[in-house]
């Protein structure tokens, strides 16, 4: 029987407009073992969808991924993140609007940081023209949201955010 081999977990956390669609589409990515949605960088505790729809929580809505390392690199993730939206836009995607559909990347270690900034930093000059405003931040509270919101693009085929 080959030796028991512990398994590298990590979490990685985007901002990307709406999270339904964020999180239907790296659920799909090699490597990415679990997601959830939630409210990330805002002032409120235990922050609800309602609240934050506000956009005075400062919260932004956020899709948390947990990823097998051997499988996938957080820098596989970020250059994924960058295919999903469009990291020009400032508050918005689409027609949603507010901080709390802001672009963001919450790190959760300074390797994750020099990654994100690393890989923006190539993407704003090759492909986006120097105008990417995604923050690139430490990673804070993660607020799962409400429990309708989780998995929605599997609960409603067809009606998760295109984006």
């Amino acid at each position: 029987m080959p030796p028991y081999t512990e398994i590298e977990m990590e979490k990685a956390t985007f901002a990307a407009g709406c999270f339904w669609g964020v999180e239907h589409k790296l659920a799909r990515v090699p490597g990415v073992t679990a997601t959830a949605v939630g409210y990330m960088g805002g002032r409120l505790e235990r922050p609800t969808y309602e609240a934050v729809c506000t956009d005075e929580t400062g919260h932004a809505e956020v899709a948390q991924v947990e990823f097998d390392q051997a499988q996938v690199s957080f820098e596989t993730l970020v250059r994924k993140f960058y295919e999903l939206h469009d990291p020009t836009q400032m508050n918005r995607q689409g027609p949603d609007e507010g901080s709390q559909y802001r672009s963001a990347i919450f790190c959760h270690s300074d390797e994750q940081k020099a990654a994100a900034a690393r890989v923006t930093a190539e993407l704003n000059q090759s492909r986006f023209g120097g105008r990417i405003v995604t923050q690139i931040v430490p990673a804070a509270t993660f607020w799962r949201a409400e429990e309708y919101h989780q998995k929605y693009g599997q609960k409603h085929p067809g009606h998760h955010c295109t984006l």
